[in-house]
């Protein structure tokens, strides 16, 4: 998987396309995805590869569109401890995803 992302942020840079690298850098406790997994967001709001699925990805993905927008890159603390809207949360654990813009 590593490879076609990298074959991802190539070819959209070939194009003059920006777009957002997300890599997860450091987990604590039980994630849905480990350090180094990388997702790809274009500039369309689609996106490449995951970070985890469900509302963390979402968070994260809404974070990439800002750092289309702006240019600048932030590490996002994706909170996987809490129940969200009374929904039971699978991994219990917490990630730091650094987000930033390619191309």
């Amino acid at each position: 998987m590593q490879d076609e992302i990298y074959r991802e942020i190539l070819s959209a840079v070939e194009r003059g396309e920006p777009v957002v690298l997300a890599t997860v850098a450091r987990t604590r406790g039980s994630t849905p995805r480990k350090t180094g997994a990388k997702m790809v967001v274009r500039k369309d709001g689609t996106f490449f590869g995951t970070i985890g699925g469900g509302c963390g990805e979402a968070e994260v993905w809404q974070e990439a569109m800002d750092v289309i927008a702006d240019g600048k890159p932030r590490i996002v603390t994706v909170d996987l401890t809490e129940p969200l809207d009374g929904e039971d949360k699978i991994c219990g654990g917490v990630m730091d995803v650094f987000v930033e813009r390619v191309g």
